[in-house]
């Protein structure tokens, strides 16, 4: 057999190996979408993109008929945009490609500032001229809501276009109380016109949602002028955890019927004390970035009369310890806050308490273990701790004297295992030690390590 050189089989092997690479970006290219899943790209796929393409063409036109303040929010997309340059580049406004603004599902979602929009019925009419066929999708007004009127009025919470075999989910934000934005859930009612059920798999807002105000910016994608959340980053990280809990005004108004509301000098000023506690509190925490929930007393109150106990003494908040940082003390004693005590340690049972005007504020950390929660106490005169174990939980947002702030989304059984099934029975006497359901005894400091587990100040 003749002798092949080396050269040769060294260059064969290399043209070999570039056919390979040039067949594997290929196969990316025309099999994977951007998120790695699998895309098999049929002969219709270009017309569909065209097709949808067209449609938030439409919708982008017709809002700007009706000067319709609306804003891209489909997270899919976003998610795109924080990873692909072209948010930096905007694209040719004469390119019509759907690169950005097509994905494989059927629909996109837009939000819309309710404030700076007046109800049109117009809105209805001029959809059709487009050729869209619309889906309003009304609920009652949280906002009206309160202990003397349960009913509210409905006010409309999303828009459905829909177009050929695509949809445009338009999410309608209302401004709160608490300065943040606000949309009801999206509920499809298992009669609904048969051309929307298709749509069932709408992701954006199954439960009600609460936002901060986002700074928009006015971008091109796919040739189409389109407003976005500047900060996106932020943005998709408020969708992870905006599920938002209205409080149970039905339950109560049942509750102060049994135990009538507390509307003595004493209660108005402890709930004006407190709220301006709760305010100065999150202002500080939320300066720096550290999450915190209502708990404890706190919580109840919201839970159970939708408004703080007025013989509580203090203003409890949960912090997990994951987000503890050092500088806590420093920030609430520059606001005005200093600190009363210091129990425990970051590694076992940390809590600290600062003193406010008449009102005592108490952050209380929680640790997690395989199946449960707990947080720590601890009897300064003694070195005893204490353990209060609760059911894994994860947050909600809510509003509390006008506030938004967070609560355990599993609020019942985590009030269940702080006070018991007969948590909605008021209880003056309350000794923190004995009373809770769910503390339990943890041992004793070591003496060696009172001085620096136990400060009080």
């Amino acid at each position: 057999m003749p002798r092949i050189n080396k050269t040769v089989i060294l260059a064969l092997l290399t043209v070999t190996s570039s056919l390979f690479l040039l067949f594997q970006l290929y196969y990316y290219r025309l099999y994977l979408s951007k998120d790695g899943t699998r895309n098999f790209i049929d002969k219709g796929s270009t017309s569909s993109s065209s097709a949808q393409w067209n449609v938030v063409k439409k919708f982008l036109d017709l809002v700007a008929r009706h000067h319709l303040p609306v804003y891209l929010i489909d997270p899919v997309i976003l998610r795109l945009l924080t990873s692909d340059s072209l948010l930096l580049k905007e694209s040719d406004p004469k390119e019509q490609s759907c690169k950005l603004l097509c994905t494989e599902r059927k629909f996109i979602t837009f939000a819309l500032f309710a404030k700076l929009w007046k109800y049109d019925s117009a809105l209805a009419h001029s959809a059709g001229e487009y050729g869209f066929e619309l889906l309003e999708l009304r609920g009652k007004d949280p906002r009206l809501a309160g202990m003397d009127d349960l009913s509210g009025m409905e006010i409309p919470l999303h828009f459905l276009f829909r177009l050929q075999s695509f949809a445009v989910h338009l999410v309608v934000f209302y401004e709160r109380s608490g300065n943040y934005l606000w949309h009801g859930p999206l509920r499809l009612k298992s009669d609904m016109d048969k051309k929307f059920v298709p749509f069932r798999k709408l992701d954006f807002g199954r439960y009600a949602g609460a936002y901060d105000r986002p700074e928009l910016l006015l971008t091109t994608l796919d040739g189409l002028q389109v407003h976005i959340p500047k900060n996106i980053s932020r943005f998709l990280d408020e969708v992870t955890g905006a599920r938002f809990l209205e409080c149970r005004y039905k339950e109560a108004r049942v509750f102060y019927q049994q135990y009538p509301y507390d509307t003595s000098q004493d209660a108005v000023e402890f709930r004006k004390k407190a709220k301006a506690l709760l305010l100065l509190a999150a202002e500080t925490l939320n300066s720096l970035g550290v999450r915190f929930w209502l708990s404890s007393g706190t919580c109840l109150g919201w839970f159970r009369q939708c408004n703080i106990i007025p013989y509580s003494k203090d203003v409890d908040l949960g912090v997990w310890i994951k987000d503890y940082r050092s500088d806590i003390i420093a920030a609430f004693e520059k606001a005005g806050l200093p600190i009363k005590h210091r129990f425990g340690k970051v590694e076992d049972s940390l809590e600290l308490s600062f003193q406010g005007t008449d009102v005592k504020l108490d952050i209380f950390f929680f640790y997690e273990e395989d199946n449960y929660v707990w947080n720590g106490g601890t009897q300064a005169k003694t070195g005893k701790k204490f353990k209060y174990i609760f059911p894994k939980f994860t947050l909600c947002w809510t509003e509390l004297a006008e506030l938004k702030v967070r609560v355990p989304c599993e609020t019942l059984k985590y009030i269940e295992a702080n006070y018991g099934k007969n948590w909605y029975i008021p209880l003056k006497i309350w000794d923190w030690k004995s009373s809770p359901a769910n503390v339990q005894e943890n041992g004793i400091w070591p003496l060696r390590e009172w001085d620096e587990v136990i400060q009080v100040y």
